[in-house]
């Protein structure tokens, strides 16, 4: 992922715990890969750190809500196409 924007920061510092975790994810904002991060640390069900502006927590809450999704990068592209056919 070279085009992520963590890519030149502290791996530490996005594998840090509790309320930390919050202002780690604030590096992915706006980040554009931060969906495929997101996604490939869901699909491998990644259990530790920050991925794609998630707290473990947010990602667990995910894989919880939704046992049924096989890819999220799918789910997401998906989520995406409602929202723009949404607004209109």
């Amino acid at each position: 992922m070279s085009r992520a924007r963590c890519r030149g920061e502290d791996p530490d510092e996005l594998f840090v715990r509790g309320a930390a975790q919050r202002k780690a994810a604030v590096i992915c904002r706006h980040c554009p890969v931060q969906l495929e991060c997101g996604a490939d640390a869901l699909d491998n069900r990644v259990e530790f750190g920050v991925w794609g502006g998630m707290t473990e927590r947010q990602r667990r809450a995910l894989l919880r809500q939704h046992p049924e999704v096989t890819s999220w990068a799918e789910f997401f592209a998906a989520q995406r196409r409602r929202r723009e056919v949404s607004a209109g």
